[in-house]
């Protein structure tokens, strides 16, 4: 008997149509994938498995009362969603570096404890998980201290801790470095050989080896195939020409730190680091989950307290010397997946664009007239014109990227910092947007770029930096690149 079996099933986003008479039979133990381009109804589908939307049709999931796996179906969601200790979510980007505010939400360690007492679950088969995640880390972290990797790993780990019958995950890979998407095969392997069942919702070719069946996403239905998802690549439109104009730099060196250290509460989070960035470079930020990336970035950013008490330049003028956290930011174009995390929910498409002229969480000011001018080339440039007025909120996650990273780049900054841009976008996106990437880093604009898979980035980068526990471990330049 099929532990999953669904017939004509139909959801509908008010007038627009996302799935259309699907059926979909899966049998247990099978390895499933089902890709597809974003905005297809990958993820509509998992909701609707896991009963969180409303849908016409028949799910019928036929668990089985001798298997010594939990009766249960659990939908992994491609992002965590936390509260604080009052229970709510009303969190801010920068809260995560300060200091007076850190004790808001629930250790990682608390947060699985009462997890495996919700559930009763045993405690070796955590520990497991946690050596061969590489999680140990971050037990002692707050829910918005870690970084989107380490949320993902929350997930999985819960995920594999309980070991439903039926697990379906959205978006597997999201954030994770190479070594952890191999050890999360490992571990879909094994969950599967113990009887577990298991459906993929992503669009990534690493893919564990117990995946046996696949399926695309197309028009609302699926179709069945025996390979994975191919793309066509998307063609560029010709670029707005207020982003062919050259940055206006006022200084040849746009970072340099000098014996950076960052702590929090005694942890060494940065140790000796020595960095300078220059005017036209473009720069790849690698290192594992939690190796420091994001702090890294938040001294640069303007977002974390500790820049005032080292030795940094950012622009030519010293932390601490006068100049205000906007004075940093109006130079700088910034995506993240944690800025989007705390994104206003109730900001639509256009309010997004346009939030990135004054640097702000959605648009509070009335815009100028080549402002106006710039939000609409833009709009058109990345096909988003037709749903200007859509919450952001709304869109699939791939066209909410699109919007956030067309946020970026709307006021033609000296330096764009792409912090994993490309999580949540399909393949056929990530290399549009690198291919964007490349195309306007010709007018000399200077990038840092965080990016985990060599085969996913813009062919324009000149210079490297790794870092691993905190420490640069590698500083290559354009002719050690290859």
């Amino acid at each position: 008997m099929s532990i999953l079996n669904i017939q004509q099933l139909s959801v509908n986003y008010g007038s627009k149509t996302v799935l259309d008479n699907l059926s979909l039979t899966i049998n247990p133990g099978e390895g499933w994938v089902i890709k597809g381009e974003s905005g297809s109804g990958k993820t509509t589908l998992g909701k609707a498995i896991a009963g969180t939307v409303k849908y016409s049709g028949d799910i019928q999931i036929n668990f089985d009362a001798q298997s010594h796996l939990p009766a249960t179906v659990l939908f992994v969601e491609s992002w965590y969603r936390f509260t604080n200790l009052e229970g709510d979510r009303n969190f801010y980007y920068q809260q995560r570096y300060n200091h007076q505010q850190r004790r808001d939400t629930v250790t990682i360690a608390r947060e699985l404890e009462l997890y495996g007492k919700e559930h009763a679950l045993n405690n070796d088969r955590l520990n497991a998980l946690i050596d061969t995640l590489d999680y140990a880390k971050v037990l002692d972290e707050q829910l918005f201290e870690i970084s989107s990797g380490e949320h993902k790993k929350l997930q999985l780990v819960k995920a594999l801790w309980l070991r439903p019958q039926l697990l379906v995950i959205d978006q597997p890979y999201t954030g994770l470095d190479v070594n952890s998407r191999g050890r999360l095969n490992q571990l879909l392997n094994d969950y599967t050989g113990n009887g577990g069942t298991l459906l993929l919702l992503s669009n990534d070719a690493e893919l564990p080896a117990s995946i046996n069946a696949f399926a695309v996403m197309k028009n609302g239905n699926l179709e069945m195939t025996d390979t994975a998802l191919t793309f066509e690549e998307k063609p560029l439109k010709p670029l707005p020409d207020f982003l062919k104009e050259p940055p206006q730099y006022t200084t040849s060196t746009l970072i340099r730190m000098k014996d950076v250290h960052v702590q929090y509460d005694g942890k060494q989070v940065l140790t000796d680091i020595q960095w300078q960035v220059n005017a036209g470079e473009r720069w790849l930020l690698q290192g594992h989950n939690g190796s420091g990336k994001s702090t890294l970035l938040s001294l640069i950013t303007g977002d974390h307290p500790q820049a005032y008490a080292n030795d940094i330049k950012l622009f030519g003028v010293q932390r601490g010397g006068g100049e205000s956290i906007w004075d940093i930011k109006r130079r700088i174009g910034l995506i993240s997946p944690e800025l989007h995390w705390y994104f206003d929910a109730n900001a639509t498409v256009l309010q997004s664009l346009a939030s990135g002229f004054f640097d702000s969480n959605g648009l509070y000011r009335q815009l100028r007239y080549m402002q106006k001018q710039q939000l609409n080339e833009l709009l058109h440039f990345l096909d988003l014109y037709d749903v200007k007025d859509e919450l952001l909120s709304t869109l699939p996650l791939g066209k909410q990227r699109l919007a956030l990273l067309g946020r970026t780049i709307i006021k033609n900054p000296q330096l764009l910092v792409l912090d994993e841009p490309c999580q949540g976008l399909d393949r056929q996106q990530t290399q549009y947007f690198n291919n964007l990437v490349d195309e306007i880093s010709k007018n000399g604009v200077t990038i840092i770029y965080v990016g985990h898979f060599e085969t996913q980035l813009p062919a324009c980068i000149t210079h490297k930096l790794v870092l691993q526990d905190g420490k640069i471990i590698a500083l290559h330049s354009a002719d050690l690149l290859q």
